[in-house]
Order: C-alpha cells, then sequence, then structure tokens
C-alpha cells in the first residue's frame, strides 16, 4: 500500500471514529462535514456518499447542506485561501481592482485554485468589515484598506 493510501485510510478513519463517537449521528451532519473537509481539504461526491451512509441519511440531504453552505467545497482548494469582499462598500473602493490584481500576479479568477495548489481565490459578498475596504482575507487573516500595490508583498509571505 502507498503512502498515500495510508494517509487516505487514516483520515476515513479518523472520519469514522468521529461520527461513532456523535451521541446524534443524523442531527450532526453539519459537525461531520466540517470535520471531513478539516481532514480531506474538500467534499468530493465519494466522500459525501460515505458521509450519508455512516449517518444512515439520504445522499441528497449531504449534497444539499453541502451546495447551500458556502463554506463547503466540493472542488479541492489550494493550501491558501484568499477571500476578497465584493460587497457594496468594498466594491465601492476597489475590490474589483484588487481581484484583477490577484487574476494579474496569480492568473485566477473566482473559484480558481493555481496549477501549484499553492492558492485559491474566492469572492464574497460581505465579510463584515466595511470600514476597512476593501478587504482581502488570506486563510483567516484581514487585510484591509488594501491597494492593488501591496498584493504582492503579501502573497511572497505566503509562497
Amino acid at each position: 500500500m502507498s503512502c498515500e493510501n495510508l494517509v487516505l485510510e487514516d483520515k476515513f478513519y479518523e472520519l469514522d471514529q468521529f461520527i461513532e463517537h456523535l451521541p446524534d449521528k443524523r442531527g450532526n451532519l453539519i459537525a461531520v462535514l466540517h470535520k471531513a473537509q478539516e481532514l480531506f481539504g474538500y467534499l468530493p461526491e465519494d466522500l459525501q456518499l460515505r458521509i450519508a451512509d455512516k449517518l444512515n441519511i439520504p445522499s441528497s440531504e449531504v449534497s444539499g447542506v453541502v451546495s447551500f453552505y458556502s463554506f463547503f467545497t466540493t472542488k479541492p482548494r489550494g493550501k491558501h485561501v484568499i477571500n476578497v469582499c465584493t460587497g457594496t462598500a468594498c466594491y465601492v473602493r476597489g475590490a474589483e481592482r484588487l481581484l484583477s490584481e490577484l487574476d494579474r500576479q496569480l492568473g485566477l479568477k473566482p473559484g480558481e485554485t493555481t496549477k501549484d495548489n499553492n492558492f485559491t481565490l474566492d469572492a464574497l459578498r460581505c465579510v463584515g468589515a466595511c470600514g476597512l475596504a476593501p478587504v482581502m482575507i488570506v486563510d483567516g487573516k484581514v487585510y484591509g484598506r488594501l491597494k492593488p500595490e501591496q498584493i504582492k508583498g503579501i502573497l511572497a509571505s505566503y509562497s
């Protein structure tokens, strides 16, 4: 068995153990999905089917929750996730220029991941930091009142 297969088996085992220790399996679908995404990085269809089977619920219920909440993703994500707020305040103060600069530097549009899997770019409606507009968040760290020329230095610190 390859090293990669052993790592996958360990992740499946950890997820199975997490599910086994839940007192109310059906009522904890979101918690299970969070755990699965934490372990695997994303929620592909085969993983969703496994979760449905382990929780004894329809797979349509699992996929419905995954597709409803924007936190969950069905595609692999990069090591670093960049979120650009495109809410009204951020948009008016230059969010589009930030997205254009990220596209220029990384070759990414929102929803895409770099070929080396280092960065994923997402655009969010509002992050609730309107006073800091425009805002970019990288791995949870907020960069406010951002100008496009600052992006290169920020990205360098994540490479």
